[in-house]
């Protein structure tokens, strides 16, 4: 047999060529034993988290821990870490591990419903959720890695923001900040949010960086009895300000709920945890795909025979809008959000025929339906989700008309409404409205999108001004003169009411129908397919030019 050349030989020494046998070691095989040690004892230590103390004293103030979080979340079984090794170690003098503090960072990939998430959440059994150099690193990196692949994020939110402390509790110095060149902190919450549905829950005191994080939500949802949401917490406040208040008074839920800060309340953890979930059933994964369908749900014929005297014949009679709205949508199927930030206007997301929809509607036991500044800005803000996430828009409309007033000026009333006509307006996705009672003034507006699908209870009645505003202005010297002021206004009101009749719209092709209200709900199925297929061309990102 010939010799190989020495130009074919290998020249490292310890190895022997054979024709008949792959190349192989000539000194014993080496183990990775010791390395692969290390990183189980790692991960071990990561999972304990702030060890068993610090974990009892979580659960001893009735809080789960982020872990507990995000198994509480997701499917079972489906939670892909992401830099489970991230952490500082402790090494003797050979290099061996002595101790393992993981980042206080929880991150990953779970799988909500059957539908892969992003989500993330302070740990704070460490340090009390304030970051960590390695925790922060993977806490900004959440949006990055929801952008990247195109998924839901889902935050779990519980610290503070930052921390004059070193990981040894010692006061230290540092860099000055990231580089010049760094990508700013902030941009990926916007590519995130225009990006896929982001949710956020404030599970404990939340502050500065983390409560940031809370506002840069699609939906947002706090627990009741131990969660604060605060740009700073009671300490820094009195320090600065001399005001002496505890986090309730300073950021809890009879705070937040009411100035839009946060879209809901939560019982508990696990209660927050399935208002996530069912928000994000009603989303698509991405601007680039279409909401879920469910089928084979609610009959889309059905009609019901309370809708038919639902609204009272007395105009000054309130109603239960919810309980209209429930009549009409997929059963079990409304999920209302933000009910107590400008509560005289319903948002809330449902389905009709399984197929996901937004629905506006004014609530007339809230100043009549009237649209208020904090009203304006929740509807504004509505309409952009539903445009984002390409959800037709189903509006049933009660509106009188602007709120009026000092405060209504003050808050700006006028500003905050015209950006909701904006809004609606700049939108594409498909519309329609139910004329279910009032539609006066500017405000009325607001809910008609661009081609608007517009049909009209008997109930309905339209106008520059309502009946009321308007006797009040043109008859103000005739009721001023009567006998008895109140009966001749009355008189006049019904009068001009009866030329409200919504007949003379419908004959005048003001709208495209005139409809029992029994027949709303298979009238707006039928709806809703006709559009169904416009919605591909709603899919991919959104952008709005300037809003007053």
């Amino acid at each position: 047999m010939p010799s190989c050349p020495a130009s074919l030989r290998p020249a490292t020494p310890g190895f022997r060529l054979a024709l008949d046998a792959p190349l192989v070691y000539e000194s014993a095989a080496m183990s990775w034993k010791e390395e692969v040690d290390r990183i189980e004892r790692q991960r071990r230590e990561a999972l304990a988290l702030g060890g068993p103390e610090a974990v009892a004293k979580q659960h001893d103030r009735g809080k789960l821990t982020v872990r507990e979080r995000v198994e509480a979340l997701g499917d079972p079984g489906t939670f892909q870490e992401q830099g489970p090794m991230t952490g500082y170690c402790e090494v003797d003098d050979d290099g061996n591990l002595l101790s393992f503090t993981a980042a206080n960072y929880i991150l990953g990939i779970i799988k909500v419903d059957g539908r892969p998430c992003v989500v993330g959440g302070e740990d704070f059994t460490q340090r009390g959720g304030s970051p960590t150099p390695a925790g922060l690193r993977k806490s900004v990196y959440a949006e990055t890695l929801a952008v990247q692949y195109k998924l839901p994020l889902v935050r779990f939110l519980e610290g503070g923001g930052g921390s004059i402390a070193g990981t040894s509790g010692k006061q230290r110095t540092s860099h000055g900040g990231d580089p010049v060149y760094a990508t700013p902190r902030f941009a990926s919450f916007g590519e995130a949010m225009a990006t896929a549905p982001v949710a956020s829950a404030a599970v404990g005191a939340v502050a500065g960086f983390p409560a940031a994080r809370l506002a840069a939500s699609h939906f947002s949802v706090m627990t009741r009895h131990n969660a604060q949401v605060m740009v700073a917490g009671p300490a820094v406040v009195e320090r600065a300000l001399g005001e002496r208040k505890t986090k309730d008074e300073l950021g809890g839920p009879s705070v937040h709920l009411y100035n839009g800060v946060v879209d809901n309340l939560a019982e508990d953890e696990s209660d927050a945890c399935g208002q996530i979930r069912k928000f994000l059933s009603y989303l698509p994964t991405n601007v680039w795909q279409h909401a879920p369908k469910i089928e084979g749900g609610d009959d889309v014929a059905r009609t019901e025979e309370e809708l038919l005297s639902i609204v009272p014949r007395d105009r000054r009679r309130a109603y239960d809008v919810r309980r209209l709205l429930e009549l009409i949508v997929d059963r079990d199927s409304l999920f209302e959000m933000t009910r107590y930030y400008g509560p005289s206007q319903i948002t809330a997301f449902a389905r009709l025929g399984g197929r996901p929809i937004g629905v506006w509607a004014n609530d007339n036991r809230y100043y009549a339906g009237a649209m208020s500044a904090d009203g304006a800005q929740k509807v504004r803000r509505f309409i952009d989700l539903c445009d984002t996430f390409h959800l037709p828009i189903v509006a049933f409309v009660d509106e009188p008309g602007f709120m009026l007033g000092t405060e209504a000026e003050q808050a700006g009333t006028i500003r905050y409404g015209t950006a909701a006509i904006f809004a609606a307006m700049q939108s594409r996705v498909p519309w329609a409205s139910v004329l279910v009672r009032k539609a006066y003034g500017v405000a009325a507006a607001a809910h008609f999108g661009p081609n608007a699908y517009v049909v009209s209870w008997p109930s309905a009645e339209s106008g520059a001004l309502p009946v009321e505003g308007g006797v009040a202005v043109a008859f103000r010297r005739d009721i001023a003169a009567a006998p008895d002021p109140d009966a001749r206004r009355t008189e006049l009101e019904e009068m001009f009411f009866k030329a409200k009749s919504p007949f003379p719209r419908a004959e005048a092709f003001g709208v495209h129908d005139l409809i029992d209200p029994r027949t709303t709900r298979p009238v707006l199925a039928r709806w809703l397919e006709t559009v169904e297929p416009l919605l591909d061309e709603q899919l991919g990102p959104k952008a709005y030019s300037i809003r007053p």
